[in-house]
């Protein structure tokens, strides 16, 4: 799916990939010459205006004639140069990154292959899966099981899947990898610190390494600045390039974005959560789990630990090489299977130290924003959270995929009467929650240096 640097969205139908990179070429161009789209139109609207007046002052019109004909020529000139050099050398351009995904045949990989599609900065160079799948091209390997609802990217279908557990081959293809395998927790920690220490930094949607101290769980709005934590991470491990970054829970991204900007100024002192969780976050279809079908399972395994103990890790501090989670707030869920394809919804009842006003908190909400923002990461949303005044909003088919799904849609805030107030969350469960959110972190590592090309 093609996501644009401000607003990620679909590309529309009829729009050639030429013309989207034409763009992004003129976009480069005018950079190099220092220069934007606004401040060039403005220029020409001068020229305008200079040149009707000239008609009527006929005197200096050959004057004129050639000095718009120099300047004209000067700034092709200079263009085409800057031109060649950002398509020929890569001076100006974003570096292009080779990345793989291990895991790529599950659900989650298939969302990674259809988002790396047209990625500004990132391109799909090794696809990697168990034994059964490995020797296979990728469209034999999933075949009627792609899940996605954009076809299969054409470069993704006669790609050769790789052997996952033969990391010095992938490796050896890319400069980084998204990992979303489908194994023993123990297994999958084994495999993504064999990745790390053959030089291969690992960005994870798995859970397996989420609590070990030196590596950082990221949400890029709220904990950026664990990234830092990277540097005594490759100590221990013992390599230079290589390191483990992982995503949190998708459970949390429907309530814990909306708490982050209350905590400074209010103190979020204990939070109730319920959390309806869509089939896909099993990695499911209503084809495949039929059982599904007008039904809620009120039990989901481990996901209730995850949704109270992971926010305290994000909302840490790292001290002497390792991430210290925070003490507080106090945090209990509940989390339900329930009959929807896509979108996680929270039910949320919040207390605070300081209780603000309903208008504080949905000022916070509207004014929040963070160092993806900040950085316009390609993937990132341009308002990360959304108030909806309806009492009907939100809702999981109508706005799990505001921003290209990655904006968080929050409504229904009012009083409550055990505690300061109540609120509703949604979020996209396989973007914000899963691939989604690991491109962003890995578009975060990139900008920071954290990964290099090889």
């Amino acid at each position: 799916m093609y996501r644009d640097c401000q607003n990620p969205k679909p590309r529309q139908k009829g729009k050639p990939p030429k013309a989207a990179r034409g763009k992004r070429r003129l976009a480069a161009t005018l950079k190099g010459l220092r220069l934007s789209r606004p401040s060039w139109r403005v220029a020409l609207r001068k020229v305008a205006i200079l040149y009707i007046i000239l008609q009527f002052l006929p005197v200096f019109k050959p004057v004129f004639s050639f000095a718009a004909l120099f300047a004209c020529s000067s700034f092709l000139y200079h263009a085409h140069k800057i031109d060649k050099e950002v398509n020929g050398k890569g001076l100006l351009k974003m570096k292009e990154y080779k990345v793989g995904v291990v895991g790529a045949t599950g659900m989650v990989g298939q969302r990674f292959v259809s988002l790396l599609e047209n990625h500004p900065w990132f391109r799909l160079a090794a696809l990697a899966a168990s034994p059964r799948s490995a020797g296979k091209t990728y469209e034999e390997a999933v075949g009627a099981r792609w899940a996605m609802p954009t076809p299969m990217p054409g470069e993704a279908k006669k790609m050769v899947v790789m052997d996952a557990a033969d990391v010095a081959a992938v490796a050896a293809k890319v400069d980084f990898v998204f990992c979303a395998v489908d194994m023993k927790k123990d297994e999958i920690k084994a495999l993504e610190e064999a990745y790390a220490k053959a030089e291969c930094p690992v960005v994870s949607n798995n859970s397996a390494h989420r609590f070990t101290p030196d590596v950082p769980m990221v949400v890029p709005e709220i904990n950026a600045e664990h990234i830092e934590v990277i540097s005594a991470q490759r100590a221990r491990l013992g390599t230079k390039r290589g390191f483990i970054a992982v995503k949190s829970n998708c459970s949390l991204q429907s309530y814990v974005p909306a708490l982050h900007p209350l905590m400074r100024d209010y103190g979020v002192s204990k939070c109730l959560v319920c959390t309806y969780q869509a089939i896909s976050g099993a990695g499911k279809t209503f084809e495949t789990w039929p059982e599904m079908v007008d039904n809620c399972i009120p039990y989901i395994g481990g996901e209730e630990e995850k949704s109270e103990k992971e926010p305290l890790k994000l909302w840490g501090h790292i001290e002497n090489g390792q991430i210290v989670p925070a003490d507080k707030p106090s945090i209990t869920a509940q989390c339900l299977r329930v009959a929807c394809s896509d979108g996680h919804m929270a039910a949320v009842f919040v207390s605070f130290d300081k209780k603000p006003t309903m208008e504080e908190i949905k000022e916070k909400w509207a004014a929040f924003s963070g160092p993806a923002q900040e950085l316009k990461l390609p993937s990132a949303p341009k308002q990360f959270l959304h108030y909806f005044e309806e009492p009907n909003r939100p809702q999981t088919r109508l706005d799990r995929n505001l921003e290209g799904g990655m904006a968080i849609s929050l409504g229904r805030l009012r009083p409550d009467t055990q505690y300061d107030y109540k609120f509703v969350g949604l979020s996209h469960n396989t973007l914000r929650g899963a691939a989604g959110g690991a491109v962003l972190l890995a578009e975060l590592l990139c900008a920071n240096g954290y990964i290099q090309q090889v």
